[in-house]
């Protein structure tokens, strides 16, 4: 592909982290070159830096509030496995990608099935403010049992019961994010006056879910507010996603479906009163770079055959559909009892029979195929190919950019940006270099205005 002459539209790139031992791709830890300093905070901040030499909009971490203990009512294989048993505390470590960087944006992930609207607005706020105006927050509603028994209860939410209080979650962290103007800070030595108490407001806000009084102890923040990302596949979350998203992720495999999803969730956000251009949509990714095609395909079949248990595989599936597997044996065929009993092993079945070309599956498909980087798209092959494959997507009307999800750390991610960034640069479809100083600017959005 070549490069489109005076084009304004630019990809939004975000690197998808998890603070703890792998990726998304639960065999990374075993990548022979993959470093297991994860419990040294110069890992993650040697990672954010490269994101930030590559000019990345943004270094996002994944969170869950539980080790994965859905497979056969127990930790004891993620904890084998290493499917993902260690998550540390996301204020410490943005705290201290803050220090190691000055341009990329930070964000994390905060439950609303868990948190408390004040604890989350005070937080982001003061990771805003550290930042210079660089903090997102990933609105997740909590989907399963293991996290709601470290939080004293027996089971998850339902799925509208969720949504409903995430809802009034959204709106009260928003009221304490807006009960400071912007010009509230007075901090006049002469006259002893340190903030104008008309310009600083309580709150008030009384619902179902939660009875918060206000104001925050925090002013307002650089960008106003940090920015809101959200990743929401149903009916319900695409609607919560056009009212309150900046960033939305998706999963989709396809371009034919990933299309499909931009339209529809550019005409919810249209018919949510905003500017569908404000709101960027961005699939989950896989980039495997090599120096040939045949070197790139080589990595691609170590990622997907060498390292991936099938038992570290399904105990992470258990825990993102909360359906025990293993009841289970690996040979044992999808049936439709098994597939009624979840809408997301529905999803996840059609998707694999689309891969696979057949209709027959077993659960050690479902496994392999969970492993192997299905939920979005995998681009293979040399920069020049990479380059070609997201640049299809993002002039398809697919997406507005892309999440992507290293194989193996830091590996992965210095490959990319010492190799693909440079030509996407060179065609013009992503910044040579940063414009501005906030996450709202590096993303073309205004500076949103309190809500008096």
């Amino acid at each position: 592909m070549t490069t489109i002459p005076g084009r304004q539209r630019q990809m939004t790139l975000v690197g998808f982290m998890q603070a703890g031992n792998v990726t998304v791709y639960s065999g990374s830890w075993r990548y022979p070159s993959a470093e297991l300093s994860f419990l040294d905070l110069g890992y993650y901040t040697r990672i954010a830096r490269t994101l930030e030499r590559g000019k990345f909009d943004l270094v996002f971490f994944d969170d869950r509030l539980a080790m994965p203990g859905v497979y056969g009512g127990s930790v004891a294989e993620a904890v084998r496995y290493g499917a993902r048993p260690i998550k540390l505390d996301l204020a410490a470590v943005l705290g201290g990608i803050i220090g190691a960087t000055s341009r990329i944006g930070v964000g994390a992930t905060y439950s609303t099935t868990y948190y408390d609207p004040f604890h989350v607005a005070r937080t982001f706020a003061t990771l805003d403010h550290l930042s210079g105006g660089r903090a997102a927050w990933n609105v997740v509603t909590s989907v399963n049992d293991s996290e709601a028994q470290n939080f004293g209860l027996e089971t998850h939410l339902g799925h509208d019961e969720r949504y409903d209080r995430a809802q009034e979650f959204l709106e009260a962290v928003v009221a304490l994010w807006d009960s400071w103007d912007d010009d509230a800070l007075v901090m006049n030595r002469d006259s002893g006056v340190f903030a104008d108490p008309g310009k600083v407001r309580e709150v008030n806000h009384e619902g179902k879910w939660f009875r918060v009084r206000g104001p925050l102890t925090v002013p307002r923040t650089p960008q106003g507010r940090p920015a809101i990302l959200q990743a929401g596949s149903s009916g319900r979350g695409r609607e919560f996603a056009a009212e309150w998203a900046d960033l939305i992720f998706t999963a989709d495999p396809g371009l034919a479906v990933a299309q499909q999803h931009y339209r529809d969730q550019k005409d919810r956000i249209a018919a949510a009163g905003r500017n569908p251009d404000d709101v960027k949509l961005l699939p989950m990714a896989y980039a495997v770079v090599g120096e040939t095609q045949a070197i790139a395909e080589e990595k691609e079949r170590l990622f997907l055959d060498s390292y991936v248990h099938p038992v570290a595989s399904l105990t992470l599936l258990s825990e993102v559909l909360n359906y025990d597997f293993a009841r289970h044996g690996l040979d044992d065929p999808v049936t439709e009892a098994m597939i009624d009993s979840s809408s997301g092993i529905r999803g996840l079945a059609e998707g694999v029979r689309r891969h696979l070309g057949r209709d027959e599956l077993t659960v050690r498909d479902l496994a392999a195929h969970r492993a192997t980087l299905l939920q979005g798209p995998r681009f293979v092959g040399t920069a020049d190919r990479v380059a070609d494959q997201m640049q299809e997507w993002f002039d398809g009307q697919a997406c507005d950019g892309f999440v992507l999800a290293a194989t193996h750390l830091p590996g992965a991610f210095e490959e990319f940006v010492r190799m693909v960034v440079p030509i996407l640069q060179q065609r013009g479809v992503f910044r040579a270099d940063y414009e501005g100083t906030t996450l709202r600017q590096h993303l073309g959005l205004s500076r949103p205005a309190a809500r008096n």
